[in-house]
C-alpha cells in the first residue's frame, strides 16, 4: 500500500530563508494556512533584506517584473526573480518564494508558494501551499470551500480534522497538476506526482505517482 504523506517534512525542502519558520513550526502544511497573514506582517515590521516596498503592506525582491494591469493587495511578499503576469489577482496574504510565475488571469489569496511555482495561465489558489516546482496546467483550480460549508478533513491513511472550513490543496515539491483539474478542499498532492488533465480529485495522493484518474493511479517508474 502507497505510503500517503501528509506531513510537512514528507512533502517539502524549504531552502527559503524567510520561509523556513512557517515550514519548521507546522507539523501539517495546513496548519499554516491561519498564520500567513501575520507572519508576512511580522516579517515586513522586521524588514528582508534586498526587498522593496512598492504600496504600502506589499513587498517585492530583486528582478521582480510585474505588469501593469497586476493587482496585489497587502500584505504580500514577493520573492526574488518572480513574474507576474498582466491581470494577475493577488488578494492579499500571500508570499512567494523566488522565480515563482503567476500567470496572466489567475487569482491567488492566502497562500504560500516556494520556489519556481508556476501557476501561468487561469488559475485560483486560495488557503494553499504550493512545494517547490510545483506547477498548475491552464485552467486547474485549487477549490478551497466545501458546498456545505463545513471544516475540511483531510482523507490520507487516516482521517485529519483540521477545524478549518478554508483549506484548498497542499501541493509537494515536483508535483505537477495538468490542465482543467479541480482539486477539491483538502487534496495534497505527494511529491514528484503527475496528475492527468481534467481530474476532479480529493484525498491524499502518494508522492512519485501518475493519476490518471481518483480510481487509476501508478507508480512512476
Amino acid at each position: 500500500m502507497l505510503n500517503k504523506q501528509v506531513k510537512t517534512t514528507e512533502l517539502f525542502e524549504c531552502q527559503t530563508p524567510y520561509l523556513k519558520e512557517l515550514f519548521d513550526e507546522a507539523e501539517y502544511p495546513w496548519e499554516m494556512l491561519p498564520k500567513i497573514k501575520e507572519y508576512i506582517k511580522t516579517l515586513i515590521a522586521e524588514g528582508l533584506e534586498g526587498f522593496t516596498e512598492i504600496s504600502e503592506g506589499v513587498w517585492v525582491g530583486r528582478d521582480v517584473k510585474i505588469y501593469p494591469t497586476v493587482t496585489i493587495e497587502a500584505p504580500a511578499i514577493i520573492g526574488h526573480g518572480t513574474e507576474i503576469r498582466p491581470g494577475a489577482f493577488i488578494r492579499g496574504s500571500v508570499i512567494t518564494g523566488e522565480n515563482c510565475v503567476i500567470g496572466n488571469s489567475s487569482e491567488l489569496k492566502n497562500c504560500v508558494l516556494l520556489n519556481k511555482v508556476q501557476v501561468p495561465h487561469y488559475n485560483y489558489v486560495g488557503d494553499s501551499v504550493l512545494g517547490n516546482y510545483a506547477h498548475m496546467g491552464a485552467g486547474s483550480i485549487c477549490s478551497n470551500l466545501k458546498s456545505d460549508g463545513k471544516a475540511v478533513v483531510i482523507h490520507g491513511d487516516e482521517d485529519y480534522v483540521t477545524g478549518l472550513r478554508k483549506i484548498g490543496a497542499i501541493l509537494g515539491d515536483h508535483a505537477d497538476i495538468g490542465c482543467g483539474c479541480v482539486l477539491n478542499p483538502g487534496t495534497v498532492i505527494g511529491k514528484n506526482t503527475s496528475v492527468y488533465p481534467l481530474n476532479a480529485l480529493r484525498g491524499v495522493f502518494s508522492e512519485g505517482c501518475i493519476v490518471k484518474s481518483m480510481d487509476n493511479i501508478v507508480k512512476r517508474r
